[in-house]
Parts: structure tokens; C-alpha cells; sequence
């Protein structure tokens, strides 16, 4: 399946650069929409391209099944929001947005950024992947021989673009 339209989300303060680079390694053909959980800038929608939307708007188009989503990626994902979704509470665009992406079965992937990994989030990551949701945190690779920080981001967003679908060459994959 072809991904057209992505939401591309990031909660929490703790690695919100990985949310940017996605909308800039994205295809430019993808249709892209971006929320943060605190105020994003007029200038994301300016040099990313990309449609910028208030998490408080749960009124937002991106939050209708009928919108035709494809895909939704959570990168970072706090721990709040992670248990405000395994919970169902949809009181912000981003919870909402992944709600429906879990009634529609289409493809949701959370990048949970703590560590050590809670009991508690241990089991709302559980409860999340037994709906089909993907729970993949940004956990790098030794074999891929990244050697910079940059290259340790595109590895993992590689990782998340594979789990998409989407084509890419942001990594050295393994050989035998």
C-alpha cells in the first residue's frame, strides 16, 4: 500500500527533532500533516512544507476517518500519550488522531522515548500492540556502522519508513 496521506506527531520535549527530520525525509508526493503538542510555528509550514495544526483543534480534518489517512507515526511519543491511547482518551489532536487510526485499522506507529521502560508503559505498549498498533522505539543498530548522530537518526527513521512501506536508502542494511 502506497502511503498518499501521513500524520506525522510529536509529544513530549525529548527528541521532537526526529518528528522534523521525518517530514523532511518523507516523499515530496506524500501529503503530510504535522501536529506537536506544544505550539509548532508558522515557520514549519513555510520550509518543511507541510500542514502545521493546533493539537488543540480535535475538530481538525486530519481527525475523520472519512479524512482517508493513510498512515500515523507518534515520533517522539511520551509516555502520557502513549497511555492516553492505550486508555481511548482523545482530548487533543494527536490522541484523537491516533484513535482513529486504531477504529479504521490503519497503520500507527509510536516511538515511546524513555528508558527504563515502566511496568506501566510495559503494559500499555502491550495493550497497543495486541490493537495492531507498532510500538518502535528509536533503538539504533550496530551492524548499519553509524558513526554521527545524523546517521543514527536516519537509521532509525529508515527503520520506521520499512515498517511504512516506504522506499528508502537511509542505512546501511545488513548483509550476509
Amino acid at each position: 500500500m502506497k502511503i498518499e496521506k501521513i500524520v506525522v506527531a510529536s509529544s513530549g520535549a525529548s527528541g521532537v527533532n526526529l518528528g522534523l527530520k521525518i517530514l523532511q525525509l518523507l516523499p515530496q508526493e506524500t501529503q503530510k500533516h504535522f501536529i506537536m503538542t506544544k505550539n509548532a510555528g508558522v515557520v514549519l509550514d513555510k520550509e518543511l512544507n507541510v500542514v502545521v495544526h493546533d493539537d488543540e483543534n480535535i475538530a481538525a480534518s486530519i481527525s475523520s476517518g472519512s479524512f482517508g489517512v493513510d498512515a500515523m507515526i507518534i515520533a517522539p511519543c511520551s509516555m502520557n500519550t502513549l497511555a492516553k491511547i492505550a486508555c481511548g482518551i482523545a482530548d487533543n489532536l494527536v490522541t484523537r488522531c491516533a484513535s482513529v487510526m486504531i477504529k479504521e485499522h490503519k497503520k500507527l506507529i509510536l516511538a515511546p522515548r524513555e528508558m527504563p521502560f515502566s511496568a506501566i508503559a510495559l503494559e500499555n505498549m502491550h495493550k497497543l500492540a495486541t490493537l495492531g498498533v507498532i510500538i518502535a522505539p528509536p533503538v539504533m543498530a550496530y551492524y548499519s556502522e553509524q558513526q554521527t548522530l545524523d546517521e543514527m537518526e536516519n537509521f532509525v527513521i529508515g527503520k520506521w519508513f520499512d515498517l511504512l512501506g516506504i522506499e528508502n536508502s537511509l542505512y546501511k542494511r545488513w548483509e550476509s
